[in-house]
């Protein structure tokens, strides 16, 4: 975790690039201490006996053995307040790194599937993020995920019910496990939130191969894809992402944790970059995979050898790729080009 604002290493270390971030699970911020100490609020028994422990637990394999402990943590969320809670706990972090505006995913499946109801939930969130721009300089957006190893049918349930608060929602977006469900599973429900103004994101191309990203564009009709590391795998797809300037909101630590990647010094970043792709650097689910959105910065910029100038590339791409409105970004864009000036 990154050193308080009144620790002596932060008062004398530079202040972080300003940056957007792009691709972040709030569930997936759900620190150790915060899953122990909700768990105590709400009466829940972990399966491991200190944080240390729990924190050990953080070594996965692959994408399922990750979901596996993400899924089974999330039973000690269970109020309004814990979900306020948690994305309290996240915007603290992200305003240390350097966020200056997240668009943050959420999973709702994952909680009324335990009994929660889904306005708990979105209520929960949207009180801390309605407070993020005064308490920690942050804007937000939030976007709303369908488990996309559920099936269609529970996707379209999940959309029904939370047309009451649309008005909390920007987009909506599909995660979980990729291999075996493609896109185009969910076309139905993906139709419906364009109908009713939301814009699409999917996951694509972590796990899955390139043929999932050209069915998150052409059938989903996305206006980002979440990952998208192995379009590389296919000239004809990245003429196309290029031409279009569609971005990819990639997750360097992520892609490592998950062995999709196994070294970050073999990371394609900079060939995405010189590609012509429109990349944005992100933490996914940083409690697990060893760093929020500044971290993935500076550990890109470590094991790649990234410049100052790539770096601010990557900062005014994940404004360029955010739902911003124009004058927004524009104003954040200026502050991108006056850090270190």
């Amino acid at each position: 975790m990154a050193s308080s604002p009144s620790s002596p290493s932060a008062a004398t270390a530079p202040a972080p690039l300003p940056k957007a971030e792009l691709h972040l699970h709030i569930e997936g911020t759900l620190e150790p201490e915060l899953a122990f100490a909700l768990a105590a609020r709400n009466g829940v028994t972990l399966p491991y006996a200190t944080e240390d422990e729990l924190r050990r637990a953080y070594s996965f394999t692959d994408l399922q053995s990750f979901l596996n402990l993400y899924y089974a943590l999330m039973a000690v969320l269970r109020t309004e307040d814990d979900f306020a809670d948690l994305a309290h706990a996240y915007l603290a972090r992200a305003r240390e790194q350097g966020v200056r505006h997240a668009e943050i995913f959420f999973d709702p499946q994952a909680h009324t599937a335990r009994g929660v109801p889904i306005g708990t939930v979105i209520d929960g969130l949207a009180r801390a993020l309605d407070s993020a721009p005064e308490t920690y300089g942050i804007s937000t957006r939030l976007i709303m995920c369908f488990l996309r190893d559920e099936s269609a049918e529970s996707a379209l349930a999940t959309f029904e019910a939370a047309r009451p608060h649309l008005d909390k929602i920007t987009a909506v977006g599909l995660d979980s496990a990729e291999v075996g469900h493609p896109p185009s599973k969910f076309a139905e429900v993906f139709a419906l939130a364009r109908e009713a103004g939301l814009k699409c994101v999917a996951h694509a191309g972590e796990e899955g191969p390139p043929a999932y990203v050209w069915e998150a564009l052409d059938v989903l009709g996305v206006d980002r894809i979440d990952h998208g590391v192995r379009s590389l795998e296919d000239e004809r797809l990245v003429a196309r992402l290029v031409a279009d300037q569609v971005p990819l909101t990639v997750c360097p630590l992520s892609n490592v944790r998950l062995r999709v990647i196994d070294d970050l010094a073999d990371h394609p970043l900079p060939a995405m970059l010189d590609a012509g792709l429109l990349v944005t650097v992100n933490s996914d689910d940083p409690a697990y995979f060893g760093g929020y959105a500044d971290d993935n910065f500076t550990a890109v910029r470590d094991a790649l050898g990234l410049d100052p100038e790539t770096l601010r590339t990557l900062a005014r791409n994940s404004f360029q790729a955010s739902f911003l409105d124009e004058a927004d970004r524009a104003a954040y864009l200026r502050e991108v080009d006056a850090h270190g000036a």
